[in-house]
């Protein structure tokens, strides 16, 4: 048996989103910019694709700029919005646990002369909006700040923060890649300016991703070109890519009710076995269960640490028993640092170190749930047997 739960790096494509795509990498493919049958089929597609996509965001389809996936999407929101700003506009903030799409694009900035401010976050991995409010400057730009955690799951008060913005008539940009698909996803309801998304995260393919920018706000391109996706992001679109994201976007908003609560009382069932089955495990983030905890952490991600066991062996000797999880983010994959969101946390690097995150699908089910605990029972008593701060007791019968 294989059990993936790794679906915060990425998801399978779902049936009903591949269905949608074959056509058009088949006889479906036309430019969409060209005015012949082929290319306004096209077209046709892709704008068709553009309405999903704005019906599950509760936005308008003008406002839906189509990029190659999260990244894009924010280097596109981030960098547009400080490069069409005025001379004098040379302030950033952001938060600690940023995803590296957002943080090294600030690394960047930094070297051209841009000041950024990073907030740091409490214990469970919560921005204080009030810190974000003490960093404002009269030269700030823009606000950037995630939505939900691709390694704890947690939920920022990001409408508290787009308020904070608006009032400072700042630009407020938001990394929804975790979220959006998962959770109601509404920018306008939330207040933000620019949203980032990626299909992947949803059961749709890599390399398709969109950008909500709102209406007749104006970004200055990364690149340039022709007018395919306005001017913010010209480029020939990923017609196959793009029609694939509309899809997941119907079957997220389709599912989303019933899918949430499902896989968040499946987390949970898992979580509180692990917690009860092991000595010195905890959870990194918020670490409450239920429909509490709505508000605090997505319904699929449990994040957890345990003591004397190494992360990377545990993701490495669970892989070899069948189970496939990580250690954090996929971007990070490889690095011998510990995590900068867990060390943002508060936590010591041995800690941050022995932690692993299990992030569970839309297809996950109940069974799955004893096979990877069998597995991991296993698992973390061979490694804490091997470790010199291995104690007496390993785990609670």
């Amino acid at each position: 048996m294989r059990l993936y739960v790794d679906n915060n790096a990425t998801t399978p494509v779902a049936d009903q989103v591949l269905g949608a795509m074959l056509p058009y990498l088949r006889e479906g493919y036309g430019n969409p910019a060209s005015i012949h049958q082929f290319g306004q089929q096209a077209r046709a597609a892709v704008e068709q694709a553009r309405a999903q996509v704005a019906a599950l965001l509760n936005c308008k389809p003008e406002e839906i700029v189509f990029t190659s996936g999260g990244t894009e999407s924010d280097n596109l929101a981030i960098l547009g919005v400080v490069r069409a700003g005025s001379g004098r506009k040379r302030h950033v903030i952001t938060s600690a646990i940023e995803h590296h799409a957002v943080l090294h694009t600030c690394r960047a900035l930094e070297r051209q002369g841009v000041t950024v401010s990073y907030i740091p976050v409490d214990a469970t991995g919560l921005v204080d909006p009030d810190q974000v409010r003490r960093a404002l400057r009269p030269e700030t730009s823009l606000i950037t700040i995630m939505h939900a955690n691709n390694e704890t799951g947690a939920i920022e008060p990001i409408t508290e923060i787009a308020e904070i913005a608006r009032e400072a008539g700042v630009r407020m940009h938001t990394d929804a890649v975790q979220s959006t698909g998962k959770i109601l996803v509404h920018p306008q309801e939330m207040g933000v300016d620019l949203l980032s998304l990626s299909a992947h995260k949803f059961s749709g393919p890599k390399g398709a991703g969109a950008l909500y920018v709102r209406e007749a706000l104006a970004l200055e391109p990364m690149i340039y070109g022709g007018h395919n996706e306005g001017e913010p992001r010209p480029g020939t679109e990923n017609v196959a890519g793009i029609v694939g994201l509309g899809a997941a976007a119907s079957l997220a908003l389709e599912e989303m009710d019933s899918g949430r609560v499902r896989i968040r009382e499946l987390r949970d069932s898992l979580e509180e076995s692990i917690l009860s089955r092991f000595e010195d495990v905890g959870v990194n983030g918020p670490a409450l269960r239920g429909p509490e905890s709505d508000a605090l952490r997505m319904p699929n991600t449990s994040n957890l640490y345990f003591d004397r066991v190494e992360g990377e062996s545990l993701v490495i000797a669970l892989d070899l028993g069948g189970v496939a999880c990580s250690t954090g983010s996929a971007c990070s994959s490889g690095t011998v640092e510990p995590s900068h969101v867990l060390m943002a946390l508060g936590h010591a690097r041995e800690r941050a170190k022995s932690s692993i995150r299990f992030s569970l699908g839309r297809t996950h089910r109940r069974e799955d749930n004893q096979f990877l605990l069998e597995q991991l029972t296993s698992v973390v008593r061979r490694l804490r047997a091997l470790s010199p701060q291995t104690s007496v007791a390993e785990t609670r019968s």
